[in-house]
């Protein structure tokens, strides 16, 4: 390359790409996004860092991997051709086909040639001068947008402890949020698996049907009831689809974004054996079907106790030797962890090449290179699998140097974890035109998250829209919008048994991570109703600037 080619090459990769919006993440926020935008005739560019489509469902490839959102409801509704045209094969589909349902997407509606893979977004600064978001990338590129909206998930920053003498380890180490897409072989091998929440508890009786022997180490047992998966009947199916314009105004309209409602109904009102009779129904039909058995049960603690003491029965029932079944049994109050469903979880604890080791008792010390030590004994491994869970909610945006006005940096701004504070959990004061898919205290991930996705991606695509409508500049959120915002959440989560359980929820799961509740318990229909009323009213709430006229 001559003298000239290599100032024309310098010159190129300092050019700076100009985008009306920048969306991070091409899962189901990110590809939404960039459909809703580019139909509306915006220029916008996803950046993603994995070499696919698929967000969390790209990485997420460990054994047993599924979601705990019935199929039908787990998908995009914003097309009748789509919703049509995509048949789910089982009542709970696994990673491969969410993740081919979501190549399907990116293929029908040419969304990948709007979207730069292998490329993560490290930072995204606020320049008040132009009214743009300057964003870079990993690969020290950088392009300029009015708009910058994160995708990113609220799981997906993926929590690895750090365990003295890991890097030890002689044998193979993975954590569940970035498995590997080649098949890992479990063949006679001993698999050490750290962690028994939703990702334990999916990923377990899967690697216990390969392994030589699995040792499992529980620090928190879970309730957990069975998923019943089973194929889809083909008449199910047909009626689904028939009536899909009815589920879908259900489900947006209901609490948690699904079709379910609780009774109506206080467990205490009824006796002992016809709430046994309702909870022996619920337990056989599976999946959500518990947690909305009784209307107070996440409310009051008598309430509470009751269903906590009947999945405890049950684990009695399945688990066969008693002194493991004691160490299964939950403490915490019921479904104030994001509710667990299962196949056959506790029916792996009775194979003999099984063993649960309780780290309350015996916490672990360190990794060595054959294996793990507890204060007990040590174990020698050839595999150790973490199902540690994540840095929920603000961890994947903490992941990127975001800095709104006067370089005031966000992850700054939300130091202290019970302050985390937004306006509906869609923007936060200071960050102009700066907009979260299901942010903190939004529904997120007490909900179905495709539910409260889309009805996110939309207000947003339909607050651009108005902006260009109306000569609008900036949008920001006022800073007492915000502050009424956050108290509203913390008044709703506190008259609930939530805030009364350490859990990913509120950040317990994270050494020295401040203690909150940045979730919306209102429920994904009142949600959307309020967030329609502040749109309506011309965007109350937020501080609405218009373009300069010279």
């Amino acid at each position: 390359m001559n003298a000239a080619q290599q100032k024309h090459q310098k010159t190129e990769t300092k050019e700076v790409a100009n985008f009306d919006a920048v969306v991070v993440g091409a899962g189901f926020s990110g590809l939404y996004m960039v459909y809703r935008l580019r139909e509306a005739g915006f220029s916008t560019r996803a950046y993603e860092a994995g070499d696919g489509v698929g967000g969390v469902w790209y990485w997420n490839r460990y054994p047993g991997a599924r979601c705990d959102i019935e199929s039908i409801y787990y998908n995009y509704t914003f097309s009748d051709e789509l919703l049509q045209e995509w048949t789910w094969s089982s009542r709970y589909a696994e990673q491969p086909e969410i993740l081919s349902y979501l190549n399907y997407v990116a293929d029908k509606f040419d969304l990948r040639r709007d979207i730069q893979f292998k490329t993560r977004i490290t930072a995204a600064h606020y320049n008040e001068t132009t009214n743009r978001w300057q964003i870079n990338m990993d690969d020290g590129t950088s392009v300029s947008a009015k708009y910058f909206i994160t995708g990113v998930g609220c799981l997906s920053a993926a929590s690895i402890p750090t365990f003295k003498g890991l890097d030890s380890f002689e044998g193979d180490w993975y954590h569940a949020g970035h498995w590997p897409h080649d098949k890992v072989d479990f063949q006679g091998k001993r698999v050490g698996v750290i962690g028994t929440g939703c990702t334990g508890v999916q990923v377990i009786p899967a690697i216990a049907q390969e392994a030589d022997r699995l040792m499992v180490f529980q620090r928190t047992p879970q309730y957990s009831t069975p998923a019943q998966n089973h194929p889809l009947d083909p008449e199910f199916i047909r009626q689904t689809k028939d009536n899909y314009s009815a589920i879908k105004r259900q489900i947006r309209e209901s609490f948690m974004g699904t079709p379910y409602m609780p009774r109506d109904r206080s467990v205490l009102d009824d006796t002992p054996e016809e709430r046994q009779r309702v909870f022996e129904e619920a337990w056989e039909q599976g999946g959500q079907a518990l947690p909305f058995t009784y209307k107070d049960l996440v409310f009051d603690e008598a309430a509470n106790e009751t269903i906590a003491d009947f999945v405890r029965s049950k684990i009695r029932e399945i688990v066969v030797d008693p002194a493991v079944a004691e160490k299964l049994m939950p403490k915490y109050y019921f479904a104030t962890k994001r509710p667990v469903i299962d196949t056959n979880y506790f029916e792996t604890y009775n194979r003999e090449n099984v063993t649960l080791v309780d780290v309350r008792q015996a916490a672990i010390q360190e990794i060595t290179p054959k294996g793990l030590r507890t204060s007990d004994m040590e174990y020698e491994l050839d595999i150790l699998v973490f199902a540690t869970g994540y840095d929920a909610m603000t961890g994947p945006l903490f992941k990127i140097d975001i800095r709104g006005r006067d370089g005031a940096a966000l992850k700054e701004k939300w130091a202290e974890g019970a302050q985390t504070r937004t306006y509906l959990g869609i923007a936060t004061a200071g960050f102009p035109n700066f907009f979260m898919i299901t942010g903190p205290e939004s529904p997120s991930v007490v909900t179905n998250m495709l539910v409260s996705i889309e009805q996110h991606v939309e207000w947003i695509a339909d607050c651009i829209q108005y902006m260009r409508e109306h000569g609008v500049e900036t949008i920001e959120a006022k800073a007492e919008a915000e502050e009424g915002w956050s108290k509203h959440c913390r008044e709703v989560a506190d008259s609930t048994l939530y805030t009364k359980t350490d859990s990913w929820y509120t950040g317990a799961n994270i050494a020295d991570k401040p203690l909150g509740f940045p979730i919306y318990l209102g429920g994904v229909g009142p949600y959307r109703q309020i967030c329609n009323e502040v749109a309506d009213k011309g965007y109350e709430g937020f501080s609405l600037i218009s373009f300069s006229i010279h």
